[in-house]
């Protein structure tokens, strides 16, 4: 009987080390940066990458007919179903305080984001990210997230207006 390494090593054999290596390269920074910014931790961030991609080698045969974009598109909807059952977990500790500047930049000119995103709802936080930083349309973010096209729209509608609330300047500085 093989043991449970041996037995969640085997599907990945699928899968070339080559192919992986360039799957990875090709989106890990990305991926990483999506779950930094909704997660607000880097050691969530850290552990969740790694479970995304993990979850990919387990499922090779669900995962061999697609092409390169598709492939990306799963990778961010496994970091976000990741992302979900973290929250749900109750495993969420608010935005740790960001650190001071070593520079004094003039108030009148910052706009602080990690504040805006702080105010924000785990969901709010992913739909803006694949839309403005990832450059996902509706439908893409549909794939990665789950979320139905059209509900899309909407919520990133309504996800941009509080995100405008906390970057407009008698808001900036809450």
């Amino acid at each position: 009987m093989p043991s449970s390494l041996e037995h969640a090593a085997a599907p990945a054999a699928v899968l070339s080390e080559l192919a992986f290596q360039r799957l990875y390269d090709t989106n890990a920074t990305s991926i990483h940066s999506y779950l930094l910014a909704v997660s607000a931790r880097r050691d969530v961030a850290d552990d969740l990458l790694q479970e995304t991609f993990c979850r990919l080698l387990l499922h090779p045969k669900s995962t061999a007919h697609l092409d390169t974009l598709e492939l990306r598109r799963y990778l961010f909807r496994i970091a976000t179903n990741l992302l979900r059952d973290r929250h749900r977990s109750g495993d969420t500790t608010p935005f740790a305080d960001p650190p001071e500047p070593t520079t004094h930049p003039s108030l009148d000119n910052t706009i602080d984001i990690r504040t805006m995103l702080q105010h924000l709802k785990p969901r709010d936080r992913e739909l803006l990210w694949l839309a403005y930083v990832e450059g996902m349309d509706h439908t893409e973010i549909s794939q990665a997230t789950g979320l139905n096209r059209l509900s899309v729209r909407t919520l990133l509608f309504r996800a941009r207006n509080k995100a405008k609330q906390f970057l407009t300047p008698a808001r900036a500085s809450l």
